[in-house]
């Protein structure tokens, strides 16, 4: 049995909480990309940094506060929280780089052959929910697993992702966040986009509502080719784009003006948020059952919301339209020149 350190590992990590992928294996076996580990994590956090200055120029009040945690069995991260700024009531972006020697229920539930294996984790995630009903909520993610069963390969895969979650919806809106999902998949394969679509559309439904969460965009998950450097890639593209996807529809709604009628629909359609969240969110999951920080878990809950009882939107309104026009799984490119 050897112990096996890749050099690019051996980077001195400016967090004390951060161990390199020490793996062990026998000489017949190949050795995982350790470096890969550390590559993400340098992009990630980077990605996180300049994703939260972007969102705090476009706001132009908020500053995003920052807070370092570590994991007791094992690893850390950073969160970055901005509250009560011009356009973003809260949001939140998260890096996270975690293991543990036992893979949780919720990442074994498709790979059963993985239970019991040590782990690695790491990915951001982000959520902004915006002060003004007429600028959507907005989620994104990337993340990166790694698993080192002890009588098999290591096995690692990515996934990510990014949705839209209108309020009140506006057509260019969603076209555009469509268009910019689209180019940034179109390298990678020309169907690649339409196949994420409809995982994101799935992906993001609340079964007991029947309804989806919005108007989608992209999420994939155990997206492994075997070339690494190609998938690295994908994940890249994905994450780089959610903010020109994002920021011109901040632009061009957090002027418009809102009364009491949309504050009180968006913390109503806000409920559906975190009922989505609490119930099948993976990466909610995931978090609770490794023993994740819960306040950073739980960042991604909006800060006010409110249920009434069996409200149905008055017929021929915005807010029916809401449900009955964009919430529908619909294709936002069809007939355009995307």
């Amino acid at each position: 049995m050897t112990t096996l350190l890749c050099a690019p590992c051996a980077r001195r990590s400016a967090f004390p909480w951060f161990q390199p992928p020490v793996i062990r294996q026998d000489a017949s076996r190949p050795v995982p990309p350790g470096r890969y580990v550390v590559t993400s994590r340098a992009n990630w956090i980077g990605w996180g940094q300049e994703t939260c200055e972007r969102l705090a120029a476009v706001d132009g009040k908020g500053v995003f506060e920052t807070d370092a945690w570590d994991r007791p069995e094992g690893g850390g991260g950073i969160s970055r929280v901005i509250t009560d700024g011009e356009v973003f009531e809260k949001g939140g972006v998260n890096f996270s780089h975690v293991m543990g020697e036992t893979m949780p229920a919720s990442a074994t539930a498709h790979r059963p052959h993985l239970a019991g294996a040590p782990w690695q984790a790491m990915g951001v995630s982000l959520v902004m929910h915006p002060s003004n009903p007429y600028v959507p909520t907005s989620h994104a993610n990337v993340r990166f697993f790694v698993a080192t069963p002890e009588d098999a390969e290591p096995v690692y895969w990515f996934g990510g992702g990014y949705d839209l979650t209108p309020y009140y919806g506006f057509d260019e809106d969603c076209v555009h966040w469509h268009r910019v999902a689209k180019a940034a998949c179109d390298p990678f394969g020309d169907q690649l986009y339409r196949e994420y679509k409809h995982w994101c559309d799935n992906y993001f439904s609340l079964k007991h509502r029947d309804e989806p969460r919005g108007v989608g965009g992209l999420f994939f998950d155990d997206h492994n080719t075997g070339d690494f450097s190609r998938d690295f890639a994908l994940i890249q593209s994905v994450g780089d784009s959610f903010i020109d996807a994002y920021e011109p529809i901040i632009e061009r709604r957090k002027a418009m003006v809102w009364g009491d009628r949309e504050r009180d629909f968006q913390l109503y359609r806000r409920g559906r948020y975190v009922e989505f969240n609490l119930v099948y969110d993976r990466g909610t999951l995931f978090g609770l059952q490794s023993g994740g920080r819960t306040e950073s878990i739980l960042m991604s809950l909006p800060p006010l919301v409110r249920w009434e009882y069996a409200f149905v939107p008055e017929p021929g309104s915005e807010e029916a339209r809401l449900t009955d026009y964009f919430l529908t799984g619909r294709d936002w490119l069809e007939n355009v020149d995307a």
